[in-house]
């Protein structure tokens, strides 16, 4: 027995612990102080309407219990309405007194409150005055007083009651009572007789911060409405669809729609050649089944390809390389690999000799190669002509004024009008936020936006081509058309070589180069290897005519993007 002493000790202790842990809790609540500090035992507020709307309030608070010291009162000046406004109204001449004293107010206000504090000086009543202004706000039928003559008190409130002077006879009388945003009635709202009509108010218990809102309306004429409206910034308001910005943005949407179709017809389509077509190269009967390509007015590759976009490409200088060689003046040789996975590279040699019969731009891709008898390696043209690329556009774009096919360079036009565009992009975005920031007009600025993307659009077409240039760009689709349809079997015999090499370039810019690649392999009709049968292109050792397709697929896509590589 004595063993399981100390066993039952501890069960009796924690027992102990227990009962005194919940008597604790229960009586917790029990000991603390119903408040703090005092309560109003009653709240006396005085109103006086004037037919101006100004209404003057002086409120007196008898303080029971210990007394705080110092009394505050939160009033709400901002009160939120359907959608993005809000009345406002304002305090003024805001007074206290103390045991008959005057005392000075602390007043605070922010954006939504006005806080007023008025020391007690331990005495049990307090009396506040001001005047408010905007509590009088237009209504359906006439105007209307709506104020909160309590609201935000620091102490709670046993009973509460308001008279309020009017100048004329009311409509209606309502009031509620409870929380900031209750629509529970108040316990008592009336009014005296037709020769004494004085709106009276009754209402308690009330807690702290809570509020008794008064709302009694007037005729049209009784009291003058001095209500006033601000609002808030949302973006619906911003971007109204009211009739005038409405109505203003589909304006400038309508005007600046015909102002772009009239700019893009007149600066950005091609004047008509009336019917006429310039040749570029066509095939020309040399017998029955027969023909033969020849190039018209000695328009290179790459001229085709700039008349074609009005850009100068990579696929553009790339043609012109093959061009070169396949007249004569480079050499380009396919490396034989270093393993079974390492890159294919080639090698561009150029032709001993002065070059006659070239084109400006043509002179400036052999410069930018290699001088007479040097060579690069495909894998250094990056860093070798990277410079001179510039040169060759310039050259080209030249050439398409030189040869009457557009009036003004097209990389100028379209880089002047584009920067103009973009200008006027970022204007349009600026003005449209400044004009939602602070207006109701921020569909304009929208509209402005999209017309602004729309000259965007109308730069990149520009510029024109004169009607030579129409008529030769008429000559490159029929040649397309050549290209991608005319029977690759009909090159002479003994000069299919020479004279698909020759169509070629014209291929790579316009299409079809694969069917005339196949048209090279289909004269191969030997099995030895062919690394040197074609005069501008050698292959490495136990190369045939059959690998010329891959070869030049390689080639091109290697070639023009180490062009313009960064």
């Amino acid at each position: 027995m004595l063993a399981n002493l100390p066993r039952t000790l501890h069960r009796m202790g924690a027992m102990i612990a227990f009962c005194l842990l919940t008597c604790g809790l229960l009586a917790g609540p029990l000991a603390l102080p119903a408040h703090a500090e005092g309560s109003a035992s009653t709240f006396i507020a005085e109103g006086n309407l004037a037919k101006d709307g100004t209404l003057k309030v002086k409120q007196t608070i008898t303080l029971t219990g210990a007394v705080p010291p110092e009394l505050s009162q939160k009033f709400e000046t901002r009160e939120d309405l359907v959608g993005d406004r809000q009345y406002v109204q304002k305090l003024s001449d805001i007074t206290a007194s103390v045991k008959g004293a005057s005392v000075q107010p602390t007043i605070s206000s922010d954006d939504r409150f006005t806080t007023v504090t008025v020391p007690t000086n331990g005495s049990t009543e307090v009396v506040m005055s001001y005047t408010v202004t905007g509590a009088v706000v237009t209504i359906d039928g006439g105007t209307a007083l709506r104020w909160r003559m309590l609201q935000g008190l620091s102490v709670s409130v046993a009973e509460f009651s308001s008279t309020v002077q009017i100048p004329t006879q009311f409509s209606y009388i309502k009031c509620t009572a409870g929380s900031p945003n209750s629509t529970v009635p108040c316990n008592f709202a009336a009014a005296g007789t037709e020769g004494s009509q004085i709106p009276t108010f009754r209402d308690g218990p009330r807690g702290e911060g809570e509020v008794v809102a008064i709302d009694i309306g007037f005729p049209p004429g009784g009291v003058a409405s001095n209500e006033v409206l601000e609002y808030q910034w949302t973006v619906g308001r911003a971007f109204s669809a009211e009739p005038l910005p409405l109505a203003i943005a589909l304006g400038l949407l309508a005007l600046g729609g015909i102002a772009l179709f009239g700019l893009h017809r007149r600066a950005g389509v091609d004047v008509s050649p009336d019917g006429q077509i310039s040749k570029v190269g066509e095939f020309v009967p040399t017998g029955a089944g027969r023909s033969e390509f020849r190039v018209v007015e000695g328009i290179r590759p790459g001229h085709v390809g700039t008349v074609a976009d009005e850009r100068v490409d990579p696929i553009d200088v790339t043609a012109t390389l093959v061009d070169l060689a396949v007249h004569g003046h480079l050499v380009i040789t396919e490396l034989p690999r270093e393993s079974e996975f390492a890159r294919t590279d080639w090698e561009i040699k150029r032709v001993e000799g002065i070059p006659v019969g070239l084109r400006p731009f043509e002179q400036q891709v052999l410069d930018g190669i290699a001088a007479p008898g040097g060579s690069v390696h495909v894998s250094e043209l990056a860093t070798r002509v990277q410079e001179s690329i510039g040169g060759v556009q310039n050259a080209l774009y030249d050439e398409m004024v030189s040869n009457g096919w557009y009036e003004r360079r097209p990389d100028d036009t379209r880089n002047r009008w584009t920067q103009l565009a973009l200008a006027a992009l970022i204007i349009s975005v600026v003005m449209t936020g400044v004009l939602a920031a602070f207006t109701t007009f921020g569909l304009v600025g929208l509209a402005l936006i999209v017309l602004s993307l729309g000259l965007v659009f109308v730069a990149q077409e520009m510029p024109s081509r004169t009607a030579k240039g129409a008529a030769l760009l008429g000559g490159l689709g029929a040649l397309r058309s050549d290209l991608l349809s005319h029977p690759t079997n009909q090159i002479s015999p003994g000069g299919e070589l020479r004279e698909i090499s020759e169509i070629l370039p014209y291929a790579i810019v316009l299409g079809g180069a694969d069917r005339w690649l196949d048209a090279i392999v289909a004269s191969d009709v030997d099995e030895q290897p062919d690394s040197y049968d074609l005069s501008w292109y050698h292959g490495p050792e136990n190369w045939h005519m059959r690998d010329l397709p891959d070869s030049m697929r390689n080639f091109l896509t290697t070639v023009s993007g180490s062009l313009f590589s960064r």
